[in-house]
């Protein structure tokens, strides 16, 4: 039986201009598929050859083959780019002659062309190859990775509360809280995460914040260049509003003043009710 959106054992049964005609070892000539020259990788085959095709529909929704390797095979998660917006949904790059569809109804949330996304690759009603970004069903849980380990993640899902979920690994779930985050994260992002929590369920509670001391410290130069920028000072203190500072530094405020309170230690800063200056 042939296995469409995977690899399949084949035969060369006939060669011809355009191409070569496979078919089951069994020489059951009624599966016969097409590879084209174009696909073959410049390979020269010979009748009787059996090679590892991959198959899938064509335009026409006849199966047809190719020796290439596509980015995921049919029940796999791919990280995969959008080509193209239809009035029938995306398209996007699946690493074969032909682009995959990603079906309206199967857009979780709107898909900018040229960016990446986290797909689950599946057969469609029509046959094809198709794509969805409705993954949270197939991924799974572990029990590899212990709090403080630093993993990659693609955020696949913003809920109500506003936490993030990701896929770990593009394999496992994960979720970042609303208050373990200060910059804005879209759908598709890769971020670099550490590992906080483990829950019951497996979970993973991650993070894209650093450790305390190297937080403050990227803070700290963050400031500094600020100033530098804007002529040696700055509108902002320690009593500035948390909403201004998150706005302009994309951070808590107890963080401003941790690294401001260290710069000041360090002789670098001045402080008064018109704002902060180098010194």
């Amino acid at each position: 039986m042939i296995k469409i959106g995977d690899f399949n054992r084949l035969k060369v049964l006939r060669k011809l201009d355009f191409g070569y005609y496979l078919g089951s070892i069994n020489h059951n000539t009624s599966n016969d598929i097409l590879l084209p020259n174009k696909s073959t990788l410049g390979s020269e085959l010979n009748v009787g050859e059996e090679v590892d095709a991959f198959i899938y529909r064509d335009s026409n929704d006849r199966l047809i083959s190719t020796l290439r390797k596509p980015i995921a095979k049919v029940g796999e998660l791919a990280y995969l780019k959008v080509v193209s917006t239809t009035s029938i949904g995306s398209f996007v790059d699946f690493g074969l002659e032909k682009d995959i569809l990603v079906p309206f109804k199967e857009k979780l949330y709107a898909l900018q062309d040229e960016k990446y996304y986290l797909f689950y690759i599946y057969i469609g009603k029509t046959g094809r190859i198709a794509a969805t970004t409705y993954i949270d069903k197939y991924l799974q849980t572990t029990d590899q990775y212990k709090i403080g380990d630093t993993v990659k993640g693609v955020v696949y899902g913003i809920q109500p509360s506003e936490s993030i979920v990701v896929a770990v690994d593009n394999r496992y779930r994960g979720i970042i809280l609303h208050n373990e985050y200060f910059t804005k994260i879209k759908h598709g992002e890769v971020l670099e995460l550490t590992v906080i929590k483990v829950y019951e369920d497996g979970k993973l509670g991650l993070t894209t914040r650093k450790s305390a001391r190297v937080e403050v410290s990227d803070l700290q130069e963050s400031i500094l260049d600020y100033l530098k920028a804007h002529g040696g000072s700055m509108p902002f203190h320690d009593k500035t509003s948390p909403e201004k500072i998150y706005q302009i530094f994309h951070v808590s405020k107890n963080h401003f003043k941790q690294s401001l309170g260290g710069l000041m230690k360090k002789n670098l800063i001045l402080q008064d009710e018109k704002g902060t200056r180098l010194k």
